[in-house]
């Protein structure tokens, strides 16, 4: 069988390492497909579900905040400040942290606030996504 090692790292700890058929993720520009032997590549990735086919057939679900990915023909790596496994995510709290983010758009006092509390907006409506699509909803 044909796999390639992947290992998902957060800036706490490192959340997947493993082999897998399959991954795909959030490109840029995109969504991006990796099998075994891909031509190497180094992106940033967006915010949104890392899904991992393992070789046992499984799959993994990862929510990213963003970050970096590098590949290389026997190796990905996933570099991202949150990363989150698709079943320790709590829907109630994203759902709270997005309304606290838009509410912090309505009253920030400058454009340096209003993008912060964008960008945290835009983290959890990303995360909430990959909830629902982790749970099938």
């Amino acid at each position: 069988m044909n796999t390639i090692h992947i290992d998902v790292v957060s800036a706490e700890e490192s959340v997947f390492s493993g082999e897998a058929r399959f991954v795909a993720l959030p490109g840029e520009a995109g969504e991006l497909g990796i099998y075994p032997r891909h031509t190497p590549l180094i992106t940033r990735i967006k915010a949104g579900s890392v899904r991992i086919e393992k070789a046992d057939g499984n799959e993994e679900f990862i929510f990213v905040a963003g970050g970096i990915l590098e590949v290389q023909p026997d190796c990905i790596t996933v570099l991202s400040d949150t990363a989150i496994r698709g079943k320790d995510l709590d829907e109630a709290k994203s759902v709270e942290a997005r309304r606290q983010a838009e509410e912090a758009m309505k009253n920030a006092k400058s454009d340096i606030d209003f993008a912060k509390a964008q960008g945290e907006f835009a983290a959890m409506a990303a995360q909430i996504a990959a909830i629902r699509k982790f749970r099938g909803k």
